[in-house]
């Protein structure tokens, strides 16, 4: 869409406020509308470096409504899919072209750079997102997205008091990441929660630049910088390819103690890039684990192993949680439900019997839930992310 085009959009939204917004889309109240199938608009990334976790999101939605025979409250769906691309001004244009599709609800969205960027454009559309992967803390005062994931600073928040217990008197922990404002806001989330007054935190932070796909000597010199402080232990920031690289160049710079990390510094594919010294005893906080022993999650890993024949992630939970959220919704909303009254219900549904645990939306719009360590250890033939206990409960 032009920008040209965007304003039309826009100027007309306001002319013709909810109620004609509605009717001018097809979302009319009269009978037929229940018949008509409910469109939902799914945005992931298709290509490009994270087309991973693009695939993973996509399977955990499309597996939730393989379960419901294609129903969502009822309703038969329409799944109408965009690629995010790899910018947010890609992801700001899928969402413009799924709104003139008239869809009820948009889902997806992996980058929290790219939610933040397509937030004005759904806000003003009154057309509710359920976004599902990690958003910026940042994102805030929104009536229209709602997440089904986490906020980018609760996994650090979640963990470091762990590590601060953890760490011996006298020890020192050393902080790597990548140089960016969102990830600036994140370590500052660390450094509050393990105690910025603590002498075993160190002052000085490690930044690194880069690419999403890091040459095999990108962190040499970061690495290098970090050992020279001697830790007791390394809590980094990075996922996918750059996750495999630092661990890789960390593990070969002779650094044998605890690596700490997000979940999505050891999720997907990254185990299977990495040799067993180099992957095993690293510590990870996250919402999900496929070892959370309850009904639910048993169910959901069962299912998606029998449909895709490997085990899920987070990427791929939060992406089912996001359909039976729309699922509750929508038949709240009942049977001629529009996009408004969608986004009303999603206020209403209360607990979700998820995979992670229950948890249910707080007055931002991000869940609460809790948050649990994993450590990477040998599983039968393989390494994985084994639940060691529950960290914390945060949102």
């Amino acid at each position: 869409m032009s920008q040209m085009d965007r304003r039309r959009v826009l100027k007309a939204l306001g002319a013709l406020g909810v109620a004609g917004f509605a009717g001018a889309c097809g979302w009319g109240g009269d009978d037929d509308t229940a018949a008509q199938p409910i469109k939902i608009g799914l945005i992931t990334p298709q290509n490009g470096g994270h087309k991973p976790v693009g695939d993973e999101m996509g399977n955990g939605f499309r597996l939730f409504l393989d379960g419901q025979d294609q129903l969502l409250g009822g309703r038969r769906v329409e799944l109408i899919t965009a690629d995010e691309g790899e910018t947010p001004d890609s992801a700001r244009s899928a969402v413009e072209r799924l709104l003139q599709q008239n869809v009820h609800a948009l889902t997806g969205i992996a980058g929290a750079a790219a939610l933040s960027a397509v937030r004005d454009t759904v806000e003003q559309a009154r057309v509710p997102l359920i976004a599902s992967n990690a958003s910026a803390p940042s994102l805030q005062s929104v009536v229209y997205i709602w997440r089904t994931s986490y906020v980018l600073d609760e996994p650090s928040r979640a963990l470091a008091p762990y590590i601060a217990r953890e760490l011996p008197a006298g020890g020192r922990v050393v902080i790597v990441a990548p140089e960016d404002l969102r990830t600036m806001g994140i370590v500052e989330g660390f450094r509050e929660a393990f105690g910025i007054g603590d002498s075993r935190l160190s002052g000085t932070v490690v930044w690194t630049t880069g690419d999403l796909e890091p040459s095999r000597t990108a962190f040499r010199g970061a690495i290098n910088s970090a050992l020279q402080q001697r830790p007791d232990a390394i809590y980094c920031y990075y996922s996918g390819t750059a996750a495999v690289q630092f661990v890789k160049q960390l593990r070969a710079a002779g650094y044998t103690k605890t690596i700490y990390g997000p979940g999505f510094l050891t999720e997907g594919s990254v185990l299977d890039e990495l040799k067993d010294r180099e992957s095993a005893g690293i510590k990870t906080a996250l919402n999900y684990s496929t070892d959370i022993n309850n009904a639910a999650n048993r169910r959901f890993v069962s299912s998606f192993r029998k449909a895709y024949n490997t085990s899920p992630t987070t990427y791929a939970m939060a992406s089912y949680d996001a359909a039976q959220v729309l699922d509750k919704a929508i038949r709240l909303a009942g049977p001629a439900s529009d996009p408004q009254q969608i986004n009303l219900a999603l206020g209403r549904i209360g607990q979700i019997d998820s995979p992670r645990g229950s948890w249910q939306f707080n007055q931002v719009r991000t869940p609460q839930q809790k948050w649990y360590l994993r450590n990477v250890q040998r599983d039968g033939r393989v390494h994985a992310n084994v639940l060691v206990n529950e960290l914390a409960a945060l949102g």
